[in-house]
């Protein structure tokens, strides 16, 4: 499921993490070649980047019963 972008903050290891408007956080790391995100390396590139939208896993996850 699509969710916007709504800041960020870094985890225990130092990556970034977008917060997300439902709540759930996703991490955004620039690792080159497997994911190329340089935006995240710089605060204005993470400022650029609230309100865009990103696919929630934990959101498209099935309800527990």
């Amino acid at each position: 499921m699509r969710r916007k972008i709504q800041g960020f903050h870094r985890d225990e290891q130092g990556d970034w993490v977008a917060e997300l408007d439902c709540g759930h956080g996703q991490h955004v790391r620039h690792q080159p070649p497997w994911s190329s995100r340089p935006w995240t390396l710089t605060r204005e590139g993470r400022t650029g980047r609230l309100g865009t939208e990103l696919d929630c896993a934990r959101c498209d996850e099935p309800a527990a019963s």
